[in-house]
């Protein structure tokens, strides 16, 4: 597993841990069931103290990504249909917001305002138009 920490990075080590691992999650080059390396031995790999591997495991853990057993370690969890559209959609998206010269904050500013807005929720926000047929 290729994981990049930028230690000057203003992103938190367990932060930058934990989306590494989750976009490898998401588009398929770790799959259901696979396991993740110990702690110890990822934090030796990339660097960074085992407590840190240990807290991105239990925030992917709490999004549902991993599942942490206690003497077996970090499996991927299994999900009916994987994250493979998901994967696909975030890559559009992401190729759509390069191609208009979005900034990534600003399309991360965007889909964290769409991703809070709930129908019959607040008036303000990103809302998802209307389909065309």
């Amino acid at each position: 597993m290729l994981i990049h920490i930028d230690p000057t990075s203003a992103i938190p080590l367990h932060r930058q841990l934990a989306s590494g691992i989750r976009a490898s999650i998401v588009d398929g080059r770790l799959a259901g069931g696979e396991r993740l390396p110990a702690a110890r031995e990822l934090a030796a790999s990339v660097g960074v103290n085992m407590h840190t591997v240990l807290r991105a495991y239990r925030t992917l853990r709490d999004e549902g990504l991993i599942e942490l057993h206690r003497g077996r370690g970090a499996v991927v969890a299994v999900r009916l249909g994987g994250h493979g559209a998901l994967a696909g959609a975030i890559h559009d998206l992401v190729d759509e917001a390069r191609a208009r010269d979005l900034p990534e904050q600003a399309l991360l500013e965007l889909i964290g305002e769409a991703y809070r807005w709930t129908p019959g929720g607040p008036a303000t926000g990103v809302r998802r138009p209307p389909p065309t047929r």
